[in-house]
């Protein structure tokens, strides 16, 4: 005759049967794993290195990162692991992944500061910074550089200030002058841009205070005319009239044939500089 479990036996055995799903799940996933590593185990450097740059052809960055990192492993102290980290950091940056990409551009700059291919590391890392939140859709919004954080911006531009003065034969250094240009364009154009809210609000005290400096921190940039008519409309309002005819002289000497000479309004009628990428 089979005996009944005891009261304490049962409770033993329906806590052990609690966790079974638990280590089958634990089980199933091990598998999984080593599955994955299986897969992979018998590959050589070049081909881990073809099978990333199939995935990232594809745009399947997912899938080209663990790869490349198991090859920065596996050929670790030749050319071929250094390429996998630039393309890994490559891939961070097309996959959205801002933060990742960057700290694996400054491993790499840190531990190769003599490599062939540092100026496109920090060719690369002025771009991932350059774009940083700007977003598919800005095309549509017209949103450019000035109207958003200026960090990234200024961090862009130490990247490819010194690509461009360590490497100025590189065959990045072109675009990375281009855009450093742009960078100050929109470094100015930010100061405008609050000093244009400020205007817009009759905070002209404020105003005034933004537009200088926007002309003193920059020289030959298109922003510093609307920064010159801001500084003319906001000396009239406040009725400082030499002021206002000061401003007013430096206008015309520099911008001649001005719209703003004419009464046009503050950020009315111009052109946006930014758009040419």
């Amino acid at each position: 005759m089979i005996r009944p479990l005891s009261r304490e036996l049962r409770v033993v055995v329906r806590a052990k049967l609690s966790l079974l799903p638990l280590l089958l799940a634990a089980l199933l996933a091990g598998c999984s794993s080593l599955k994955e590593e299986d897969r992979t185990s018998g590959w050589s450097p070049n081909k881990l290195y073809a099978e990333a740059k199939d995935e990232l052809s594809g745009g399947a960055y997912d899938k080209a990162i663990p790869l490349l990192e198991k090859l920065e492993g596996r050929a670790a102290g030749t050319p071929l692991a250094q390429q996998a980290q630039l393309d890994r950091a490559y891939a961070h940056y097309k996959a959205g992944e801002q933060a990742q990409a960057l700290a694996t551009l400054d491993r790499f700059i840190k531990l190769h500061p003599t490599s062939p291919a540092l100026d496109y590391a920090l060719y690369l890392k002025g771009i991932v910074n350059f774009n940083d939140n700007l977003g598919m859709f800005a095309f549509i919004s017209k949103q450019d550089l000035s109207e958003r954080d200026q960090k990234a911006a200024k961090e862009s531009f130490e990247s490819f200030r010194e690509l461009a003065t360590r490497f100025p034969d590189s065959r990045y250094a072109p675009d990375a002058r281009a855009r450093m240009t742009y960078i100050v364009n929109s470094l100015a154009q930010y100061e405008v841009h609050v000093a244009r809210f400020y205007y817009s609000r009759g905070a002209y005290v404020a105003a005034i205070n933004r537009a200088q400096s926007a002309l003193a921190d920059y020289r030959d940039v298109p922003a510093l005319e609307e920064a010159l008519a801001i500084l003319m409309r906001s000396y009239d309002a406040l009725g400082m009239t030499q002021l206002r005819d000061d401003a007013r002289r430096v206008l015309e000497k520099n911008y001649p044939r001005s719209a703003y000479l004419n009464g046009s309004g503050i950020g009315s009628g111009q052109k946006a500089w930014w758009q040419f990428w």
